[in-house]
């Protein structure tokens, strides 16, 4: 088979690999895009105008439905190469799993209802004293929740006794920084891996359990 032949098939299987997983790459893709841009702000312009589109308390209170969609296009720090990987890791096998609908659903899912959670705690926090009020205009972006949500509901992708070695990990990366210094975003992440634990009822039907000794391959597949 010729060089040019060889280089065909890989950027057909590649293109193949992206479009079993097409709400995965175009989030991706128009994360890809709002990177660029942002580097392309004045460093003096940037919090103002991601606050804007951030689910901080008085934007929650003014624009909520805006909100919980911009703030999922945009990525804080403006570094795109992590997430190409985890959507690569962990997105994309679960919609390839469950299907585009089913795997939005746990995504939106997880966004909002951990969103709600941390903003609620940190309102109640405000109350209390404990926290400052200008905390209610804190920067809140980015696409974390529906990725704990996601990295969560694939527990019930993998077949025993791998599940519960994966389990265990997911649970130190997301208990281990709310116990040491909890923060409310740490809060979030956590109630966003408990909506995607929830969402089992979605994942009926769906295969039975990749077995990683049996079938060497992608989670997805």
């Amino acid at each position: 088979m010729s060089g040019a032949i060889r280089a065909r098939h890989r950027l057909g299987a590649a293109a193949a690999y992206l479009r079993s997983a097409p709400g995965a790459y175009m989030w991706l893709l128009v994360l890809f895009v709002t990177t660029v841009a942002l580097h392309h702000i004045p460093p003096q312009f940037e919090d103002d105008f991601l606050r804007q589109r951030s689910t901080n308390i008085n934007e929650l209170s003014a624009n909520p439905v805006r909100v919980f969609l911009t703030s999922a296009m945009w990525i804080d720090g403006g570094r795109w190469l992590p997430y190409a990987v985890l959507y690569t890791v962990f997105h994309a096998p679960a919609e390839r799993w469950l299907g585009t609908v089913r795997w939005l659903a746990v995504c939106i899912a997880a966004h909002v209802l951990a969103t709600l959670a941390g903003e609620g705690a940190l309102l109640q926090a405000i109350r209390d004293g404990t926290a400052p009020r200008s905390a209610a205009d804190t920067l809140d972006i980015g696409v974390s929740y529906a990725l704990a949500g996601v990295v969560a509901v694939l527990v019930y992708r993998i077949a025993a006794p791998w599940r519960y070695a994966y389990l265990a990990v997911v649970l130190c990366v997301y208990l281990v920084p709310l116990a040491a210094s909890p923060t409310f975003t740490d809060f979030g992440h956590v109630v966003a891996l408990l909506v995607g634990f929830a969402c089992y009822p979605l994942t009926l039907g769906r295969g039975k359990p990749w077995n990683p000794k049996e079938t060497p391959a992608a989670l997805g597949s």
